[in-house]
């Protein structure tokens, strides 16, 4: 790669596990690490990394499927990981007083070696759950993995982004009709700090999409109350009924690593 180019890889999206690759010439950095070290490790080799590569770990909350591979990153790799101290609080169980936490204030932009970051609240129920968007100056990837709606300021800030990931969790008359799930379960994830359906993943790409927008990857589908089948056609009939032809929309999946795309 040269040493401005902007590449972006889907690691894992799905219920069980959620990590993205982000990089920029020689600069390497993670989005979450909701698998565990050695699937993580594995993923990166397949695309030419390792896990020394990594500069940074960015987590949008402490949820296990975001976090499960932090303490091989963190304790055995020592690479820094970048969150709120809510965040930090709710996993020191698990990492305890690592010295390579790097504390954001939620709404704050700062910089990591090529890459801008800007973070913003999203409603989800965790202790301090955020959005990003990440840009080399160039080009936008915007990440609204969990939230249960879209607040104005979520769809301010990623209206900028070039390739946006957005959570597609579930459809509604699946997870009605799921026996897995008890009722307090399915209204946890109904409730307006729970998950997007595929309808209200579909309104919320209808109140972003912008002639910039250029890549969708639909995210963090349920491999029980979903499929990419029902989330695309959701998204596509948004499109549709708003004439937008020019937004290419992705699958992610929990068992393999996305296409790398280059920005």
């Amino acid at each position: 790669m040269s040493e401005d180019s902007f590449r972006f890889t889907i690691l894992a999206s799905g219920s069980s596990g959620n990590c993205a690759l982000l990089e920029i010439g020689s600069e390497a950095f993670l989005v979450d690490a909701g698998l565990s070290g050695k699937k993580i490790g594995e993923r990166l080799e397949s695309l030419g990394r390792s896990l020394e590569e990594i500069r940074a770990v960015f987590l949008t909350h402490e949820h296990s499927d975001h976090t499960l591979g932090l303490p091989v990153l963190a304790r055995r790799r020592k690479i820094p990981v970048y969150c709120n101290e809510a965040t930090a609080r709710a996993l020191q169980g698990e990492l305890g007083d690592y010295e390579g936490w790097r504390f954001f204030e939620t709404g704050s932009s700062f910089q990591v070696g090529s890459l801008s970051v800007v973070t913003f609240p999203v409603p989800h129920d965790a202790y301090e759950p955020v959005g990003f968007t990440f840009s080399n100056g160039k080009r936008t990837v915007g990440f609204l993995t969990d939230l249960g709606f879209a607040t104005k300021l979520v769809v301010e800030r990623v209206r900028q982004a070039d390739v946006l990931v957005l959570e597609a969790n579930h459809d509604l008359e699946l997870l009605k009709l799921d026996q897995k799930r008890p009722w307090s379960v399915k209204q946890r994830i109904l409730a307006r700090h729970g998950h997007l359906s595929n309808e209200a993943a579909a309104e919320v790409v209808g109140q972003i999409v912008t002639q910039k927008l250029t890549d969708l990857f639909l995210g963090h589908l349920s491999e029980d109350c979903n499929s990419h089948e029902l989330a695309e056609a959701a998204v596509q009939r948004k499109f549709n009924e708003m004439g937008v032809t020019h937004v290419r929309i992705h699958r992610t999946y929990s068992t393999q690593a996305t296409p790398s795309l280059l920005l």
